[in-house]
């Protein structure tokens, strides 16, 4: 039975500028995330630096604005000198949150060589697990500053003369979480972060910082971690991150659906947060939120067990994903883009091979995964301004939530031409839903172009190969009405039609 549905936008009813940095990745030295992922100097499509350009075309084809390295967990163990220099003289280390070996043959310079080659800006992580400040001043030195002093000296020493540049700073990586190497109290990291953040301000006033938030919506702590974090650091810090990662262990697509309800109470969660702590310091300042790992992630949990420690590049979290997934992540990226006024910049965690978008053979050869597809298009189409969009639909019941609505939507004008594209996700796995759109503002407008993801198959995989699930396009007729299939993603882009 066919369900409706209706949006109404204004143009005046803005959310805010979408910052470009909404569609940036993550990449870590994990898995093959790095060695067999971007880097492979043995296969066929390396290039002379050794980074595999299938990679790098893909990269650039998602349009990835930034990515941030090199942890997440191995971050907190990790000397970044053991990654300059000559390659011969580099030590090779215990990776102690992996249990793998890490060769450092591919460290910092590296990366940002290859940033340059994929078009992409760099978010860096410092240590502040087994470190702390000494060793972030010195790093950001290294990288930032001109010349004539130890760090940047060294720089140039090993091939870079000209300063990288590096304006966005992870200060640690989930240091709430018991796991973490270097675990904190929240009084202990908040300190930390302060007179870290002090420190790397004075030797490079223009760089921001991103303290870490909780590690997921579920941490005992979450919600005071930020709040006793935020007392100490408010003013010293830019960002506060967030993570989570979303799964379907019980095999339930209703409640696996209704993922992006979490991930929006999360959200608000921590803006109250920071809006409490901006009060009790009685300050103009605002936080701003760095949504810096988010995915789906389940598929590889049982896999993973069965792969020995102390290996290199091990295939660890290669979660292969489906159509299902790829709903998922579309709601996602749909729920980032109605919060644009407070969430600045987002991370689909991770890049290539570690539950990633990006796949790679032992020969080199790159495909893509689902969960592509809606970042794809959302970092193609949405760059603009969030509008607030006003819906109606009918709504379901599941294990996790009372009323979760069957349409997800988030709407994005584009004033250099005009134009507005819509996203929307029709969660009935069973039924098509009729679509309204009332433009009501912006004069005679229709819908020009509708890009659609069919989901159906809600485990039709793609890859290396043959892709099995991919966007095709239906005919325009310029009206203001659509159906959205069952279990689909949908881009509408609309202009002003005769």
């Amino acid at each position: 039975m066919m369900k409706e549905s209706k949006i109404i936008l204004d143009r005046d009813y803005q959310i805010g500028k979408v910052d470009e940095r909404l569609f940036s990745s993550f990449i870590e030295h994990l898995g093959r995330s790095v060695y067999g992922g971007i880097y492979q100097p043995d296969c066929p499509y390396s290039d002379k630096k050794g980074f595999n350009t299938q990679v790098l075309r893909l990269v650039r084809d998602l349009k990835v604005s930034m990515v941030r390295y090199p942890g997440g967990n191995f971050v907190s163990g990790f000397n970044w000198e053991d990654g300059i220099g000559p390659k011969e003289k580099r030590p090779r280390r215990l990776e102690l949150a992996w249990k793998s070996i890490e060769t450092n043959q591919f460290g910092l310079h590296e990366f940002v060589d290859w940033a340059k080659e994929a078009d992409v800006g760099v978010m860096m992580a410092v240590n502040l697990g087994t470190r702390g400040v000494d060793a972030a001043r010195n790093l950001l030195e290294y990288c930032n500053h001109d010349g004539g002093t130890y760090y940047s000296e060294l720089r140039k020493r090993n091939g870079s003369e000209r300063p990288f540049g590096i304006k966005l700073w992870c200060l640690g990586n989930e240091m709430d979480g018991p796991w973490q190497i270097g675990h904190k109290t929240a009084d202990e990291y908040g300190r930390l972060v302060n007179e870290t953040a002090k420190v790397m301000k004075t030797v490079d006033p223009s760089v921001e910082v991103v303290a870490c938030g909780s590690s997921n919506s579920d941490m005992p702590t979450f919600g005071s971690w930020e709040s006793t974090v935020l007392s100490h650091a408010y003013d010293a810090i830019d960002y506060l991150s967030l993570h989570q990662y979303y799964r379907n262990d019980d095999d339930d697509p209703a409640s696996f659906l209704s993922s992006s309800t979490t991930m929006d109470r999360f959200i608000g969660s921590v803006i109250s947060t920071c809006d409490y702590v901006k009060t009790l310091k009685r300050t103009d300042k605002k936080i701003y939120l760095s949504f810096d790992e988010w995915n789906v992630w389940f598929h590889s949990n049982v896999q993973d067990k069965k792969i020995p420690d102390w290996s290199e590049a091990p295939a660890l979290l290669e979660d292969i994903y489906d159509a299902e997934d790829a709903l998922v992540v579309g709601t996602l990226l749909i729920t980032l883009l109605r919060h644009v006024d407070r969430v600045k910049v987002a991370c689909l965690a991770q890049l290539v091979n570690v539950i990633a978008p990006i796949m790679t053979e032992k020969d080199g050869k790159a495909w893509l995964q689902t969960i592509a597809y809606p970042f794809l298009h959302a970092s193609l189409y949405g760059r603009g301004v969030s509008l607030m969009p006003v819906t109606k639909c009918e709504t379901y019941g599941c294990s996790r939530y009372a009323d979760v609505p069957y349409l997800d939507c988030a709407a994005v004008y584009h004033p250099e031409d005009g134009s507005v594209t819509v996203f929307a996700v029709n969660k009935s796995i069973d039924a098509p839903m009729e679509l309204s759109l009332d433009l009501r503002s912006f004069g005679k407008y229709g819908i020009t172009g509708h890009t659609v993801l069919d989901c159906a198959d809600l485990h039709a995989t793609n890859g290396p190969e043959k892709i099995t699930v991919k966007p095709f396009e239906e005919k325009p007729d310029g009206s203001l009405k659509t159906v959205l299939r069952p279990a689909s993603w949908n881009v509408l882009q609309l202009r002003e039609h005769p």
